[in-house]
């Protein structure tokens, strides 16, 4: 029934009614020859002072003291003037009852007053000689009054809607214009996960192939070094320099994550007989077919299929039967890029389980060219099968596939010989 007001407002409303109701009892003084016509002043400024905390309740105010006026016999003064401003909350302040209430007001109100008008102007016109008949002069004085009555309600009623409509399309400007920012935070959220994200793959890659390799090169040295100290001088070199090449990879990752304008390294399809030749040297029976022309891949693409042969034969190094050979499949067409990786499975137990980060990684840079990619046992080996297009669908992840950097690590399971296709697919 009221409005939420400042108690400023609802002051500066009660003193301006106060101040010209005090003014319509000044100016009609002398008219006032009962104390009916100073209740209606009252009355119409009792309304006045509540048509904005209760446009509704002003209303009906303004009726009670206009059908208190007619019935008690007396003349129009300017406190009915009051009504304009009641009729103005109406439609800029009041609930959709209330606005059509005022719609009604605003038409059926000059009906009433012309007709109580003209009746009374017919009632002075009896018996005295006029020009046409009392009727026809009354008419004329009735339709006056109604279109002086229906300017004076109508067009502040029509002033209000205005004033509503231009509301409350401030109002959905301005929530379009929060939707729109919350949208921009939404969207920069998501590219700063994705850019942590694929910090995180990157780094998880070149950190686990160069430990892997840098870890066997120093058994094998640990165990050449008395037998033939040549092997072992070879193997230390073979660590030293993976150890500077990963280190040069990781300031590089650093460097990108402090300033927008670093630069990730970006290895290329040329670079995988290096990481075969690696691999190899840790002892790796790596074998390799190629099939088609990668000239005129994009970095993009160069960049997914050398992370995911890398992440491939370290998880084969890691989690493969020690001694069998491992056999990568790489075909270019002119539309797709395929790979496959398969190697045998340990089935000793000896071989620990991964975190899942490898394969997330994989897949999510298969996810990233609009590719899809495949991981699992495949009788008593384990596959990695990739398919991308040639040329990168999106640079980005989509939303929804925007992994938790907050998951809960994945628990290492017991190893048996039931457990082992579980172990190896939790690379």
């Amino acid at each position: 029934m009221f409005r939420p007001m400042l108690r400023a407002q609802v002051i500066t409303d009660v003193v301006v009614a106060v101040v010209l109701g005090a003014l319509v009892l000044i100016a009609t003084a002398r008219g006032m020859d009962s104390p009916l016509a100073i209740l209606t002043v009252v009355g119409m400024t009792a309304a006045l002072a509540l048509r904005r905390l209760s446009p509704g309740v002003a209303l009906a105010t303004a009726w009670v003291f206009a059908a208190f006026e007619m019935v008690t016999g007396q003349d129009p003064d300017l406190s009915n003037l009051f009504i304009a401003g009641v009729m103005y909350t109406t439609s800029a302040y009041g609930s959709r009852r209330v606005r059509f209430a005022g719609l009604v007001s605003a038409i059926a109100g000059p009906l009433i007053a012309a007709a109580y008008l003209g009746l009374d102007d017919y009632r002075t016109r009896t018996g005295i000689q006029t020009a046409t008949t009392p009727e026809q002069e009354s008419l004329k004085v009735a339709i006056s009054y109604f279109a002086v009555v229906l300017l004076l309600l109508l067009l502040p009623w029509l002033a209000g809607l205005v004033r509503r409509v231009r509301r409350s399309a401030s109002l959905s400007r301005e929530a379009q214009l929060v939707a729109e920012r919350d949208a921009a935070r939404a969207d920069r959220a998501v590219a700063v996960e994705q850019e942590r994200v694929r910090i995180a793959r990157d780094m998880h890659d070149i950190v686990a192939h160069s430990l892997a390799v840098v870890i066997a090169q120093a058994d094998g040295a640990r165990y050449a070094l008395k037998a033939d100290p040549a092997i072992a001088d070879e193997a230390l070199g073979t660590i030293s320099t993976t150890a500077r090449r990963a280190l040069g990879d990781v300031r590089e990752l650093l460097g990108a994550l402090r300033h927008e304008q670093g630069s990730a390294p970006t290895p290329e399809i040329d670079d995988i007989d290096r990481l075969v030749g690696e691999m190899r040297g840790v002892g790796l029976d790596v074998r390799v077919e190629r099939e088609g022309d990668p000239a005129g891949l994009p970095t993009t693409t160069q960049l997914a299929v050398y992370r995911i042969v890398q992440e491939s034969l370290t998880n084969a190094w890691k989690h493969g039967e020690p001694g069998t050979p491992v056999h990568a499949a790489l075909t270019y067409r002119p539309d797709t890029v395929e790979i496959t990786v398969v190697n045998r499975r340990a089935d000793d137990g000896t071989r620990g389980p991964g975190t899942g980060h490898g394969l997330v990684g994989m897949r999510e840079r298969a996810t990233m060219t609009g590719g899809t990619m495949t991981a699992g046992p495949r009788g008593d080996d384990f596959a990695v099968a990739v398919r991308m297009p040639s040329v990168p669908a999106s640079g980005h992840m989509p939303r929804g596939l925007v992994p938790s950097t907050t998951s809960t690590p994945t628990s290492t399971p017991t190893s048996t010989p039931t457990s082992t296709s579980k172990e190896r697919s939790g690379r």
